[in-house]
């Protein structure tokens, strides 16, 4: 166990390590056996942080991503936290002026992100295999640059489904009707 946490720990540094060196602009932290983003991470990466355009965070096993993370890596267009227990984001999310695209898949959300709603650019959301049960009409109908939701594996209730889909202007993907996870 302890050996393989200091693997763990050697692969984070050493992918940190490449990424500031090759002045990369994308940096892959995914399956890392992360629990939080490490706080030595923000002062390793200052000098490249505004060059990251790309983190994947994906099958870790991260509760909660900080405000900080958003302030530091204030230019990213896609963030990968695929497969880990989050059931919120800071509302910090919502000020990445260039975030394009968001996988939050296989994650803990009940309800939609809410602060993803306030990013501008964002145009696709990815949150299949949640634990989602209503759909937020209004918020999704203000995201201007909005081209497609997945909630496949969600337990979207039926009757949402029939009130969604005329109201939003992008692709919606929902589980087949007798398909649906039970809540």
């Amino acid at each position: 166990m302890q050996r393989r946490m200091g693997e763990a720990v050697a692969r984070v540094a050493r992918r940190v390590n490449e990424v500031v060196e090759a002045r990369e602009d994308a940096l892959d932290l995914a399956d890392c056996k992360l629990v939080a983003f490490p706080a030595g991470i923000y002062k390793a990466m200052r000098s490249v942080a505004e060059g990251i355009h790309r983190i994947s965070l994906a099958n870790n096993e991260l509760r909660a991503l900080a405000g900080r993370f958003a302030t530091t890596f204030s230019q990213l267009r896609e963030l990968n936290l695929e497969g880990n227990l989050l059931h919120r984001l800071p509302e910090e999310l919502g000020s990445l002026l260039h975030l394009r695209a968001i996988n939050l898949a296989r994650n803990k959300f009940r309800r939609f992100p809410e602060p993803l709603a306030a990013a501008p650019a964002l145009e696709s959301i990815d949150l299949e295999g949640n634990e989602i049960a209503e759909v937020p009409v209004e918020v999704l109908a203000s995201m201007a640059s909005l081209r497609s939701l997945n909630l496949r594996d969600n337990p979207v209730c039926p009757d949402m489904r029939l009130l969604v889909r005329p109201l939003v202007p992008f692709e919606l993907l929902l589980s087949p009707e007798g398909d649906v996870p039970e809540a």
